[in-house]
């Protein structure tokens, strides 16, 4: 019997639940459904095993995007098999059917109740955006022209197997080269042999990620091994790189040229707009050799707990895709002992633009402080500042605040307590410290009206850990 979309919207319900305990359901009543029931008769069908009728549903699937990802902890891996199945109706079983409207497996990360959410809002004759069918699938930058079928997924690749659900859909993919592009547009790395890693890269369409992190105890000649396809990658817009180490087995020639090698990728990477790199060692000394193959306008800059040399810096505040920064993170870049003349150029450059200054236990001392207040205090458009853990005396944190005081955009400030708040010891003294504080409360009032500032405190005896206080709190704010 027909369905019509005039029906009670709970009679259609049961109508559709009664196809999923029909035995012999084919295609052509499922055809008959309204669209709208599809979402949430796929969600009982996918919770229930009904692992016929999945794949009966996914090849009369009404919309151009089958959302998976949120059903897979519902689910088994049985009823993912079952999806695939469905697929291969349309990947390997002659031309593509003309009825046929899906065109992407999504098993991206989304919200977890996105499902309950768009069959309720599918119920009551509302259409998502993001499912209508308007426009041809055009999620990937380098498939714009053609309408493959293509599978969009998240890479965590961090422990040394497989999931089941990985295992299972590579495979699947390997099995129908040719058929399908596999897309991936994150890519997190925290923890497998490279060579488990370099078998997934040959299946990933690289031109479609976009953000890459690796987050693993590599050391250079490892990092080789990734180059290649990291220049492959030519839609990338952040790159994050974590823990990259020098092997001792490494000379300083050799050194030299896999710098290169992998700096040079970067030529290729028009796209790059967020670069971090926390804890790699090969920098120092060759923060040149990187910069000079920038080619886009970074808007975020994040280089911390590296060793750098005063060289470093001067080209950092040289380099041209740095001009326009609205993010600049040093935070442990171990800046007493350097001249911070090249900082205060950049600070100079950047300040049109620049929202986030994050100079966290740089060990920046009083007689270098006043070499970046003036390019500070041009940087208008800054919302937060953190200057935190660097040990400056009472003076130097009060010229710190007068030069802070046209800032109307700074929404956060954390400073570091006075160095006058500790005993010869470095042991916190409570007193002394909520007296300053006070002072310096009042002198910025005097002066302005700060939105939030915060002074961070070293290992405090009570908790064992840094505290927070606000300019006029009583008690800690962690």
């Amino acid at each position: 019997v027909k369905m019509s979309i005039r029906a009670p919207p709970r009679l259609l319900e049961l109508a559709g639940r009664s196809l999923l305990r029909n035995q012999a359901l084919a295609i052509s009543a499922l055809e008959e459904l309204p669209m709208e029931l599809f979402p949430r008769l796929f969600m009982e069908a996918f919770s229930r095993r009904h692992c016929e009728a999945l794949k009966l549903m996914v090849q009369a699937w009404p919309f151009r995007r089958l959302p998976l990802r949120p059903l897979i902890k519902m689910g088994c891996l049985e009823t993912f098999q079952a999806v695939l199945g469905g697929l291969d109706a349309l990947l390997t079983q002659g031309v593509r059917l003309r009825q046929w409207k899906l065109q992407v497996l999504d098993l991206q990360d989304v919200s977890e109740n996105f499902w309950m959410v768009w069959s309720d809002s599918m119920a009551h004759g509302c259409f998502p955006n993001a499912m209508r069918n308007r426009k041809p699938v055009q999620d990937c930058p380098s498939m714009r022209g053609q309408q493959p079928f293509t599978v969009f997924i998240d890479l965590w690749l961090q422990t040394r197997t497989l999931d089941e659900y990985l295992t299972c859909l590579l495979l699947w993919v390997k099995q129908r080269e040719g058929l399908l592009h596999l897309c991936c547009k994150k890519l997190r790395i925290l923890g497998m042999p490279f060579h488990n890693i370099r078998n997934i890269l040959k299946m990933v369409n690289l031109d479609c990620i976009q953000e890459v992190e690796v987050n693993c105890t590599w050391i250079l000649p490892i990092l080789t091994q990734f180059t290649p396809y990291l220049g492959r990658m030519r839609n990338l817009r952040k790159l994050i790189l974590c823990h990259m180490d020098v092997s001792r087995y490494v000379s300083a020639e050799q050194k030299k040229q896999i710098v290169a090698q992998f700096t040079s990728q970067f030529l290729k990477l028009r796209c790059l707009q967020k670069l971090h790199m926390n804890s790699v060692s090969f920098l120092e000394g060759h923060l040149d050799q990187l910069l000079s193959c920038l080619r886009t306008s970074l808007k975020i800059l994040a280089i911390t707990n590296c060793a750098l040399l005063e060289s470093d810096l001067r080209h950092l505040s040289q380099c041209p895709s740095v001009s326009q920064l609205k993010t600049l993170d040093l935070r442990g870049i171990r800046l007493a002992n350097v001249s911070l003349v090249p900082l205060q150029v950049l600070l100079e450059k950047v300040a049109g633009t620049l929202e986030y200054l994050d100079l966290d236990n740089c060990g920046i001392v009083d007689s270098q402080v006043s070499t970046i207040l003036p390019a500070l205090s041009r940087c208008f458009e800054l919302t937060t500042f953190n200057f935190r853990r660097n040990p400056v005396s009472m003076a130097t944190l009060e010229n710190l605040l007068c030069h802070t005081i046209r800032l109307n955009n700074l929404c956060l400030e954390l400073y570091p307590a006075p160095r006058e708040s500790y005993d010869a010891d470095g042991t916190l003294c409570r007193s002394r410290f909520d007296q300053l504080r006070a002072e310096l409360m009042g002198r910025v009032r005097d002066m302005r009206h700060p939105k939030r500032i915060l002074f961070c405190t070293d290992c405090y005896p009570d908790c064992g850990d840094r505290s927070f206080y606000d300019l006029e709190a009583d008690q800690c704010c962690c």
